[in-house]
């Protein structure tokens, strides 16, 4: 299975479609699936843009509304997570993951779907420590804060993720998994990206969270974004682990290193997104029900009605380019179809547009915790979006990184199992056909 990951989307999907339809006429080959990193943009009209955290000058449709639409159809599958700008409101809908427009599916916001054999999780969003423990309440339309806070990552969508067991062969994440520095060569990173070394050398910079389900999780690949630049490092998981590979991408411009594409051992195709039985039995497991019971409910409803998702069904009215909708104001939140027919299918409740006081003693993903604990209050979502020339995208498909087995080479052999001294040279981070450096052995201390 060859699949391509894309760094930051921003709303560029014309611009990564054609690159990747030159990737395959230049290689006379078959791109089976995209991976989005998040910054996807989904934005279907002038009310999303009102809920998308930009400057006003970055507000610009760009070209998701003609996929929702049916205009253009998406040529390859594609998966995507949710990053720091976003259309909030409308991937609030999809909070357990669902098809924003046909062949284009949001992971939600956190959670775990099989394409073919391969197990794909995520967790959209980015981390701040004054909102890890509290629930999901915002709801469009959004003020100045709650704009921001909507796409916060939560302890209570890690916790589930938490709980996954069987093997994860890619996971997603927008921010990088915080201590990822040490197991690549974080001097190069910091000579191309400067304001990043104070971060480094303090430990902060990227995601409590993800580190978390990095350790726990370990999967083949972890990729991720948000920082508008390629760093790579391998990870070893104790002494003589499993590893992973894990890759951060730029985002759609000319020059820069914004997608990867790697072949991945499959079954034989065609393949497809499917439902995961393991997730939904954890979400499911949320009514605290045992998990074998949780699982043989999934898998039999699942037989049933077999294991694609739902499809995808418009809420809204897309863009429309010959009529604008200046006096267009957000008119509240909708229940996606998909949503709704999940739910029923596993017996669940639909309380993702209830007020905090019809939530009170019951089980939601809006229920907020009280605890707040932990000094941790790095903030890194005012990543600078304009931070290159602003000229006409061309797209530069000979940038993107091919090949059979790619992996990594990351870092040179550590001792004792700790990570490497933040002034040691730890060796090249690109991606080669070879692994002949032993990977960072790495424990996370929180």
């Amino acid at each position: 299975m060859r699949i391509a990951i894309e760094g930051c989307m921003h709303g560029d999907l014309d611009k990564v479609y054609q690159t990747l339809k030159r990737i395959e006429s230049q290689n006379g080959t078959k791109i089976d699936l995209l991976l989005c990193c998040g910054d996807f943009q989904a934005v279907r009209n002038e009310r999303d843009m009102e809920c998308l955290n930009v400057p006003l000058k970055y507000r610009e449709m760009k070209s998701f509304w003609k996929y929702y639409s049916g205009r253009e159809i998406a040529p390859v599958p594609t998966i995507f997570i949710g990053g720091n700008h976003e259309a909030s409101n409308y991937l609030w809908e999809l909070y357990y993951g669902g098809y924003v427009a046909p062949n284009i599916y949001f992971l939600g916001f956190g959670g775990v779907i099989k394409f073919g054999n391969v197990r794909i999780g995520g967790l959209s969003g980015i981390y701040n420590a004054r909102s890890y423990r509290t629930g999901h309440h915002e709801r469009a339309p959004y003020n100045e804060s709650t704009i921001r806070s909507v796409y916060h990552v939560r302890e209570y969508d890690v916790l589930k993720l938490m709980q996954v067991e069987e093997p994860i062969d890619i996971f997603l994440s927008h921010d990088w998994p915080v201590g990822i520095t040490d197991c690549g060569n974080w001097k190069q990173l910091a000579r191309y990206k400067p304001h990043f070394e104070k971060e480094i050398q303090e430990k902060t910079l990227g995601s409590k969270a993800a580190a978390q389900l990095l350790e726990k999780l370990r999967p083949t690949y972890w990729f991720s974004a948000h920082l508008h630049c390629k760093f790579a490092a391998v990870v070893q998981h104790g002494e003589g682990g499993p590893l992973t590979k894990f890759l951060a991408l730029d985002k759609c411009l000319p020059r820069r290193k914004f997608l990867q594409v790697i072949d991945i051992e499959s079954e034989p195709g065609p393949y497809e997104i499917q439902y995961d039985v393991e997730w939904l039995a954890i979400t499911r497991k949320a009514t605290q029900l045992e998990m074998e019971d949780c699982r043989q409910l999934v898998s039999s409803r699942l037989q049933e009605r077999g294991t694609k998702p739902f499809e995808f069904t418009p809420t809204a009215r897309p863009f429309d380019p010959t009529h604008s909708d200046p006096n267009g104001s957000f008119s509240g939140c909708l229940r996606n179809p998909q949503t709704e027919s999940l739910l029923q299918l596993l017996e669940l409740p639909y309380l993702l547009d209830s007020t905090p006081e019809s939530r009170e003693g019951r089980y939601s993903p809006s229920a907020a915790h009280s605890i707040q604990r932990g000094s941790f209050v790095h903030n890194s979502e005012d990543i600078p979006i304009d931070d290159v020339d602003e000229s006409e995208l061309e797209e530069e498909a000979d940038d993107v990184d091919t090949g059979k087995e790619l992996v990594l080479e990351a870092c040179s052999e550590q001792k004792s199992g700790l990570p490497p001294p933040l002034n040691s040279e730890i060796g090249q981070s690109s991606w080669l056909i070879s692994h002949h450096r032993k990977p960072c052995k790495r424990v996370v201390v929180f």
